[in-house]
């Protein structure tokens, strides 16, 4: 599959992430770059990503719900899981690379209007605390100091 870019890779990603379950929305897969910790890419980037992704058939679209095929979940198998965001995009750009699949499925032309939206809802839904679902949890700072042993019953007999 040529061209190749880092975009195609973290779409692949984040779909993988936002569609576990069932077919998500485009917003969901916004949601998704978050626990990637990289930017949303530009709308005309998304577009042409998408666009080559369905033309592929590595990502499949269904009544405005995307999900990965059975070719790009194969192409998911097999990623490096003790890894950084860069180290899963390299890998996953090679994987695409190697990937010859025919270019004669039915491609999905997205509107700017509605990636643009899909990006204004999803940055309104990461303000909002306890909206974003696909966020990972902040840790929680304990003390230093050690705790006092659990006294059990009415003290000492």
């Amino acid at each position: 599959m040529h061209p190749i870019s880092d975009t195609d890779a973290l779409f692949l990603l984040a779909t993988t992430l936002a569609s576990k379950r069932r077919p998500a929305e485009l917003v969901e897969i916004m949601a998704g770059f978050e626990p990637l910790l990289e930017a949303v890419p530009g709308t005309s980037r998304l577009i042409d990503t998408i666009r080559r992704l369905t033309a592929h058939g590595l990502v499949q679209v269904e009544d405005d719900r995307f999900s990965l095929t059975a070719a790009g979940q194969q192409l998911m198998v097999g990623l490096p899981k003790r890894t950084d965001t860069a180290g899963l995009v390299t890998h996953l750009r090679g994987k695409l690379a190697a990937f010859d699949g025919p270019a004669n499925f039915q491609s999905v032309h997205l509107g700017q209007a509605q990636v643009d939206t899909a990006v204004l809802a999803q940055r309104a839904a990461a303000k909002e605390p306890g909206k974003n679902l696909l966020m990972p949890k902040p840790k929680v700072e304990e003390e230093d100091t050690r705790r006092s042993p659990w006294r059990g019953g009415k003290g000492r007999r």
